[in-house]
C-alpha cells in the first residue's frame, strides 16, 4: 500500500500557519460528558441535546427565553452593596465586591424588570449564581421588595426566578433580615390578590428556600435541580445515613408534595403564560 506511506517525516506546518481554537466554544455536558459546540447550546437553551442535562444560566439567558422579543424594563438596575461590616477573610469584602461585578458584568446577584411574556404583563427577578454564587445580601433583599411593590402598584403578576447558595456571610445579620423582608412584602402582595409564581432552578438552597423560593402560590422547578435547606453531604452526616436517591432533586421534591410541577426550560413561557390565565380566569 505505497500509496498510504508517509512521504514526508514530522510536522512540516510553519507556526505562522497553525490555527488556535478560541477558548469557549465547546462546552462538555458535566453529566454525560458529550461535548457540544457553544452556538448549538445556546440555540438549545443551555440543555444538552444528548441527555436533557439543563445547564446552569443567569439573567440575560431568563430574560431573553421569557419576555416577548428580549424587550424589558429593567428595575433599580444600579443598586449596589456596599460593605456596612467591614468584613475581611481571605479578601476584603469590598474588594471582593469589585472583582465579581468586573468579572460578570453584574451589579449583584439579582436583576428585575418587567414587560410582556406572551402579551401578558409580568415583573420577573432573575437570580445570577455567577455573582457570589448567588447568594442574598441586602440589595438582593431589597431589589426583590422593590420588584414585589411595584408588582403590587401596578397589579402585575410576579416571577422569581431562584438560584442560590443561601444567605451572604459577608453581610452577616443583615443578610438573615432579608429573610422576614421578603417573605413579609410577598404576604403584602397576596393580600391583594396579585399573582406569585416561585420557579426553582439548580441550585436553590439555604436563606432562599427558607423564605421566598418556597412561598409561590404555585412553585414550579426544571428539571433535576437541587433544591434544599443544608446540602446532601451534610444532612448525610448529621443524621447519619445514607440519603435516598434523588434526593433534594425537583423530581424527588415534587414526589413529595413540595412543589407543584416541573417544566422544561423550552417549555416555560408557555406553561408560565398558561398559568398565568389559568389564575386570571
Amino acid at each position: 500500500m505505497d500509496w498510504f506511506k508517509r512521504i514526508k517525516e514530522g510536522i512540516t506546518t510553519k507556526t505562522s500557519q497553525k490555527k488556535e481554537m478560541a477558548d469557549g466554544l465547546w462546552i462538555k455536558c458535566p453529566k454525560c460528558k458529550i461535548i457540544t459546540s457553544k452556538d448549538d447550546l445556546i440555540s438549545n437553551l443551555h440543555v444538552c441535546h444528548n441527555c436533557d442535562h439543563h445547564h446552569r444560566i443567569g439573567s440575560e439567558e431568563y430574560f431573553a427565553i421569557l419576555f416577548d422579543n428580549n424587550k424589558f424594563n429593567e428595575l433599580d438596575k444600579n443598586l449596589e452593596s456596599t460593605d456596612p461590616l467591614k468584613f475581611e477573610d481571605t479578601k476584603k469584602y469590598s474588594d471582593r465586591l469589585k472583582s465579581i461585578k468586573k468579572k460578570t458584568g453584574l451589579n449583584d446577584a439579582i436583576r428585575c424588570a418587567y414587560g410582556k411574556m406572551k402579551n401578558q404583563d409580568i415583573v420577573i427577578a432573575s437570580m445570577d449564581f455567577s455573582f457570589i454564587g448567588g447568594s442574598m445580601g441586602s440589595v438582593v433583599g431589597e431589589k426583590i421588595s422593590r420588584a414585589i411593590d411595584f408588582a403590587k402598584k401596578k397589579k402585575y403578576p410576579l416571577l422569581i426566578i431562584s438560584k442560590s447558595g443561601g444567605a451572604r456571610m459577608m453581610e452577616a445579620a443583615i443578610s438573615l433580615m432579608q429573610l422576614a423582608k421578603t417573605s413579609a412584602k410577598l404576604a403584602q402582595l397576596d393580600e391583594l390578590k396579585v399573582p406569585y409564581i416561585s420557579l426553582l432552578t439548580d441550585p436553590t438552597f439555604g436563606g432562599a428556600t427558607a423564605s421566598f423560593s418556597m412561598l409561590g402560590d404555585m412553585n414550579i422547578a426544571e428539571p433535576n435541580a437541587l433544591i434544599g435547606f443544608a446540602g446532601p453531604r451534610v444532612v448525610k452526616e448529621t443524621i447519619g445515613k445514607d440519603l435516598p436517591e434523588g434526593f433534594q432533586t425537583s423530581e424527588f421534591l415534587k414526589e413529595h408534595g413540595f412543589i407543584d410541577f416541573i417544566v422544561h426550560r423550552k417549555d416555560l413561557k408557555e406553561k408560565i403564560s398558561q398559568l398565568l390565565r389559568m389564575i386570571k380566569s
